[in-house]
């Protein structure tokens, strides 16, 4: 057994490569195989880029209010309590609505050691719908 206590690890600012705006990265963790997991939390108006998982990624939305959106698809909201799961090579992002912050756990495995494609920021235009 292995307990890592809330802390076990300093947060992070998200990478501007990856995130438009304020972005933090809590209690990062590798299991023992290819499964990584992590607690992310969006300010308002904050959001990845858009991007694919090799083998498919689910989102656990914990706090305030958010948007995902799949390539081709309407943005959707998302509230406390919902999962997402994005397919494995569908090209999407999420984050905070521009009035709310939203928090969720991203949950992802590896793939030939690879388990995120990043790609172009969302533009304003895209995210404002």
């Amino acid at each position: 057994m292995d307990i890592r206590r809330a802390g076990f690890k300093p947060s992070v600012k998200g990478s501007a490569e990856w995130f438009t705006g304020n972005v933090r990265v809590d209690a990062p963790f590798t299991g023992s195989g290819a499964l990584s997991c992590a607690t992310v939390t969006f300010e308002p108006g904050a959001r990845t880029a858009w991007h694919m998982h090799p083998l498919g990624q689910t989102i656990l939305i914990t706090a305030g209010f958010g948007w995902v959106q799949r390539a081709g698809g309407p943005i959707e909201d998302v509230r406390p309590g919902d999962i997402v799961w994005f397919e494995p090579d569908e090209k999407h992002w999420h984050g905070a609505s521009p009035q709310c912050a939203m928090s969720h756990i991203a949950i992802t495995e590896s793939k030939d050691g690879k388990s995120s494609e990043w790609l172009e920021h969302v533009s304003d235009e895209q995210y404002h719908r």
